[in-house]
């Protein structure tokens, strides 16, 4: 069982910058982590993920933008996002899979984290 606790999320004008936190109850160094986030009356989308040997991927309309990145020793997973948009706003989950490489499935997520960009 793993347990995921997001936080860093808030209110920022756009063009502004938030760093995104998923503490993990175990070990993360061996999974596959990512990024969703689902804004109301759209569909959750992944944004990033990340595998065991840091590759990573992200959605085309956050590249350039968004930054995954991972902390096995403190067991967590980060996202920097960067000039944000309003089309951004969103609640953001973590999600984790055991497994070596991402797959897109995903076994555990967290609660989500609120992002919210004025203009």
């Amino acid at each position: 069982q793993v347990r995921l606790v997001e936080s860093g999320g808030g209110s920022v004008q756009a063009g502004g910058s938030l760093r995104l936190s998923c503490l993990a109850s175990g070990s993360i160094s061996s999974f596959c982590m990512g990024w969703y986030r689902g804004a109301p009356g759209k569909e959750r989308e992944m944004v990033a993920r990340i595998d065991s040997d840091d590759t990573t991927k992200y959605a085309d309309s956050v590249k350039g933008r968004f930054t995954v990145s991972k902390d096995n020793a403190k067991n967590t997973l980060y996202l920097q996002m960067e000039k944000l948009k309003q089309e951004d706003t969103a609640m953001y989950y973590c999600a984790a899979d055991p497994y070596t490489w991402c797959r897109d499935e995903y076994n555990y997520w967290g609660q989500g984290t609120q992002v919210t960009v004025s203009s």
